[in-house]
C-alpha cells in the first residue's frame, strides 16, 4: 500500500505520487507494454480512490507512457518495430519541416541550447532517465521553435509516446548512454546549422540526422535483454541483427 503523507489525500500531489507509481511500475516492468491498467486493482494497491488512479492515469497519458482509445481502459504505450520505422520516417519530415522554417523566422533557439546542455551533463553522469528527458526537450523545442501551434502539436504527440517507450526499454535492461554520447555531436550540429540561417541546407540535415537517431533506436529495440553497449561493440544481442 502507498504511504501517503498527512494532508496530501486532498491535493493534486496525491495524484503526481500515483502517476510516479505507476511510472515506476512500467519502467520496472510491472507493468509490461501493451497491458491494461486497471483502475480498481491499483486503487486497493495503493489503498486510494479509483478516482485518484483515473487522474493519475491522465497525467501518465499526456506524458506518453499510457495510451486511451474512447470507451477502452488505459493502456501501456507499446510499439512493434514496423512502428518505430514509421514514426522515424514522419519524424524526419516533421523536424526538417520544423528546422526550415526555425531558420526563416528569426526562432528563439534557447530551449534547445539548454536542453542540449542538459542532456551533455546527463551524459557525464551517465543519468539515463535526464539523458532522455533532455533528449525529449530538445526535440519538442526544435518543433516548437518556429511558433507554429499545429506543426508543434502534431510534433509533441509523435514525440511523447516514443521517447516514454525508449525510456521503458532502457531502464528495463539496465542500458548506458553509448547511444547518446555517439548522438550528441549531431544535435549539436543541428543547433548550429539552424543558427546559420541555411533553410534548405537545415532540412536535409535535420532529415539526415534523424535517420541516424532511428539507428540508434533500433539499437535500444535491439538489446532489451543486453546493452547499447554490447551491440555497438558488435557482440551478439537478443534481437534482430543488421541495423545499428
Amino acid at each position: 500500500m502507498l504511504t501517503v503523507p498527512p494532508g496530501l489525500q486532498s491535493s493534486t500531489l496525491l495524484k503526481e505520487t500515483l502517476a510516479s507509481e505507476l511510472k515506476g511500475a512500467i519502467t520496472e516492468g510491472r507493468l509490461s507494454p501493451g497491458q491494461r491498467v486497471v483502475e480498481s486493482k491499483w486503487a486497493g494497491e495503493f489503498g486510494v480512490a479509483q478516482a485518484s488512479i483515473r487522474e493519475a492515469i491522465n497525467l501518465l497519458i499526456a506524458e506518453g507512457f499510457l495510451v486511451k482509445l474512447a470507451g477502452r481502459s488505459a493502456r501501456v504505450v507499446n510499439y512493434r518495430e514496423r512502428d518505430i520505422a514509421h514514426i522515424y520516417e514522419v519524424r524526419a519530415a516533421l523536424e526538417g519541416l520544423a528546422a526550415q522554417l526555425a531558420c526563416t523566422s528569426g526562432a528563439d533557439l534557447s530551449p534547445l541550447e539548454r536542453a542540449l546542455q542538459s542532456m551533455e551533463n546527463a551524459v557525464q553522469t551517465r543519468d539515463m532517465k535526464k539523458i532522455i528527458e533532455s533528449d525529449l526537450e530538445f526535440h519538442t523545442a526544435l518543433v516548437q521553435a518556429p511558433g507554429n501551434r499545429l506543426l508543434a502539436d502534431i510534433g509533441r504527440k509523435l514525440l511523447y509516446p516514443l521517447f516514454a517507450f525508449i525510456e521503458m526499454r532502457v531502464v528495463r535492461s539496465g542500458q548506458g548512454p553509448t547511444a547518446w554520447i555517439d548522438d550528441l555531436g549531431y544535435h549539436r550540429g543541428i543547433l548550429h546549422i539552424i543558427r546559420e540561417g541555411n533553410s534548405s541546407l537545415a532540412s536535409q540535415f535535420v532529415q539526415h540526422c534523424i535517420g541516424r537517431f532511428a539507428a540508434s533506436a533500433y539499437a535500444v529495440w535491439e538489446n532489451v535483454g543486453g546493452s547499447v553497449e554490447a551491440h555497438h561493440k558488435g557482440k551478439p544481442s537478443r534481437g534482430r541483427k543488421g541495423k545499428s
